[in-house]
């Protein structure tokens, strides 16, 4: 008894400690682990210690949080009403350069568990190797796309499996102490994630599951993530409990029905429970009302199923960790708010006290909720004027010779901007460049002049350039943004990854003899640049130094800027892009200084002011008002008329997969599918969640080369609803008409281009899945052409 008195003592302690304090005690290292303890599956439900045991819990990343604040956030958690904080382990964070793992600092996962520990909380860890998140890769490292014929998430790749087993050693040897049943905070650890999103080999599974033992959690409760449409895809162990991923506004009923009758006597978890979703460049910044989700939320808990809020709080894709979707590429902004009830500055939202009035009736007896932690303060600062820059062809690197065309990554750059160079032949009359793959973003120079630009799946691969001269320079200088974090496009090289070739009267020729310069993200190769006082015209970085005399969180406006990314005392703060929905980056207060400060920006655009101020509040709901986001051309007509449809039919009003297959199967490229009415026959309003089409091995076709032609009409001004959202492999996300302003009627369509020739023999067709009835379709048509459709 003294004893468990004298660890409840300084746990205690050490809540008071950190309560008013923005840095880590520390005095955290010297907490001694509680007693030891057991965590299993009983009928039902959860046991801890032999009790019933229901996990209200809340994901956050460490990586997304600055060090100093971790304590900050988790015990806004448990004011929330938490009793368990969720949390992913991030391989490419811990291994950026293969065999060189780093645990300190920032990275110092162990210091994080305990400070759950320390304020009275379990914890559930994610250590992946895969871990999805919206983040670079899904947490895979880059140097694996060296390796030749990589295969990824696979048995059949020895050298994944092999990596991926070292790295779950070496969490291993951070986390296993931590394990309940050693005195620690760690209920449970997590097989993989969301696997059957991506595969269906059981063997995987299994493999991976004896890796996690093997690592030292060998004690600890296993779990598994997926959804359910596909968590009985793939078998795994019995000692693996299965849990559930839906959003907001589901059905709970529903989403559990199939996989109880499965599973009769299993414990209920909803093991993410989306409060909010991400936002990508480009799109409209994404929300989910506080009614959306807080009903789905009282109805497990009445139900007794357990859940962990993702995200309950977000936080920062500092630097170059923000992830990409695939089909089509949208890479995601800097900052992860996720409009989560602890906002991404650690503020307290409407959302949070919504969540925290509703869980208060749910507390176990002896539990209280936590108090809400002291706000981190918010400052302004005055304008920062950039006096000094470096035009970026002017500060080259050393370049590096090659014969042909290769990514990024086989010149040992794992993020960043890469640029290619090679000369021209003369020619009198202009010529198409033909660029095979940009990823992600490039500009074309001829002669240091800027041609054209490419954006990934949003233009052509093809520009015209103007006629040359004999050994014209041709610079091709392409921004690596987020990798791909979800389904099978993971596999994500940056660069050019195949060819480039030059096209005239006679045919085409590809290029050869590159000469290739690396521009890295570290902090060191910014400096090491000559900067003067001017204003250049094209890519460049700015500097500047600034004199502060408090050290309080602040939002950079970014505003005046094109494209690029900013460093501030050594810390990269993320990526921007003019065209939004973000326009300001987070910049913690604890990476400023007292006096002098000094801020990095390289911009790969002319910005309208070179100038910074610091503002209160964040802007991430603000897109370029000369950019688009309408995949509809003003006064575009889609034109049917003579069409022949290759099937049509009636869907029921059940909110499932639907599968159609055609009478025979067919050849095409642009995709045309035509919903004809509603289910509701008042219903001017169209959704459609996702869509797969089959190819003739009755597999789902790869999305990866699609490209949105025509929507006749999409919500963009209350929500993110562009009809892309069709083939994003996102339950949750959707395909909407317009709701306000000016409706469109029915019949609505949407055209897709696959990108080549493929052989369909059918469709599969999802509804909306947020509970909402609103435009869920009843009669369609779809048609299938190998030329485009007339507009």
């Amino acid at each position: 008894m003294k004893k468990l008195f004298f660890i409840c003592l300084i746990l205690c302690n050490q809540i008071v400690l950190c309560q008013t304090n923005q840095v880590v005690s520390k005095d955290i290292s010297q907490i001694q682990p509680a007693a030891k303890g057991d965590f299993t599956l009983g009928n039902r439900e959860f046991l801890l210690n032999g009790k019933p045991f229901l996990i209200r819990a809340a994901e956050l990343h460490y990586p997304r949080i600055p060090k100093e604040y971790w304590d900050q956030r988790i015990k806004a958690c448990k004011a929330m009403g938490m009793n368990t904080i969720c949390i992913y382990l991030f391989w490419n964070y811990h291994e950026q350069q293969q065999d060189k793992f780093d645990f300190a600092g920032d990275k110092d996962i162990a210091q994080f568990v305990k400070l759950i520990q320390a304020n009275g909380m379990y914890c559930i860890v994610r250590p992946g190797p895969y871990v999805c998140a919206e983040w670079d890769m899904g947490g895979l490292p880059w140097w694996l796309l060296k390796k030749d014929n990589i295969q990824l998430r696979t048995l059949s790749n020895p050298f994944f499996m092999v990596r991926a087993t070292k790295f779950l050693n070496e969490a291993g040897k951070q986390l296993s102490p931590l394990q309940i049943q050693n005195g620690g905070p760690i209920l449970m650890a997590q097989v993989e994630n969301e696997y059957g999103a991506f595969g269906n080999n059981s063997e995987y599974m299994e493999a991976m599951r004896k890796n996690l033992r093997n690592a030292g959690f060998d004690k600890v409760q296993l779990m598994r993530c997926d959804w359910g449409t596909n968590f009985d895809s793939y078998k795994t162990a019995p000692d693996v409990a299965i849990t559930l991923n839906f959003g907001a506004g589901s059905n709970i009923d529903k989403q559990f029905g199939r996989f109880k009758e499965q599973n009769p006597t299993a414990p209920l978890m909803c093991s993410e429970y989306w409060t909010g979703w991400f936002d990508k460049f480009g799109l409209v910044h994404e929300t989910r009302s506080i009614n959306s989700f807080i009903g789905s939320l009282k109805d497990m808990m009445d139900k007794k199923i357990s859940f962990s809020l993702y995200m309950a709080h977000g936080g920062t894709n500092f630097g170059q960790w923000g992830g990409a979707n695939s089909g089509p590429y949208t890479a995601m902004v800097s900052s992860y708010d996720y409009d989560a009830p602890i906002g991404e500055q650690g503020n307290i939202t409407d959302k949070f006290y919504a969540v925290r009035d509703l869980l208060k009736n749910y507390l176990n007896l002896g539990e209280t909720l936590g108090e809400i932690p002291a706000a981190i303060p918010v400052m302004s600062i005055p304008k920062i004027q950039f006096a000094q820059s470096a035009a970026l062809f002017q500060n080259l690197p050393q370049g590096k010779k090659s014969l042909d065309i290769q990514s990024m990554e086989m010149f040992d750059q794992g993020w960043g901007r890469i640029n290619y160079r090679t000369n021209l032949t003369a020619s009198e009359k202009p010529r198409k460049l033909i660029v095979t793959e940009v990823h992600d973003w490039a500009q074309v120079y001829i002669d240091g002049k800027l041609i054209g630009v490419f954006d990934r799946d949003k233009t052509s691969n093809t520009i015209e350039i103007p006629a040359t001269k004999n050994n014209a320079v041709l610079d091709i200088l392409v921004e690596g943004m987020g990798r791909v974090n979800y389904g099978k496009d993971i596999l994500d090289k940056k660069g050019i990854t195949e060819k480039v070739e030059l096209k005239d009267d006679s045919g085409a020729i590809t290029l050869k003899n590159w000469t290739v310069y690396n521009f890295p993200i570290d902090y060191a190769f910014q400096l090491n640049k000559k900067y003067i006082t001017n204003k250049p015209s094209g890519p460049a970085w700015y500097k500047a130094k600034f004199t502060l005399n408090k050290t309080d969180d602040t939002y950079l406006d970014v505003s005046t800027w094109g494209k690029g990314m900013v460093w501030v005392n050594g810390h990269a703060i993320g990526r921007y892009w003019k065209i939004g929905p973000q326009q300001t980056l987070y910049m913690p207060g604890v990476w400023l200084k007292k006096g002098e400060n000094e801020i990095v920006v390289l911009d790969l655009e002319k910005p309208k002011e070179a100038a910074v101020t610091g503002v209160t509040k964040p802007v991430l709901d603000k897109n370029s008002s000369d950019v688009s986001l309408l995949s509809r051309k003003p006064g575009q007509e889609l034109k049917l008329t003579g069409e022949t449809a290759i099937t049509q039919g009636t869907f029921d009003a059940t909110e499932v997969w639907k599968e159609v297959n055609f009478q025979q199967p067919t050849v095409g490229r642009y995709f045309c599918f035509e919903a004809l009415n509603a289910q509701n026959s008042k219903d001017t309003n169209a959704t459609v969640a996702e869509i797969e089409l089959i190819g003739k091995d009755g597999k789902a076709i790869p999305s990866k080369k699609w490209k949105l032609v025509y929507a006749d009409s999409e919500e963009i001004t209350v929500s993110n609803n562009v009809g892309a959202l069709v083939f994003d492999k996102q339950e949750s996300t959707m395909w909407q008409t317009q709701l306000v302003g000016k409706k469109s009627k029915y019949p609505h369509q949407i055209v897709i281009d696959l990108g080549q020739d493929e052989e369909i023999k059918g469709l599969r067709y999802l509804p909306r899945t947020d509970g909402g009835k609103t435009g869920i379709v009843k009669d369609y048509k779809v048609y299938l052409k190998t030329k485009p459709f007339a507009f």
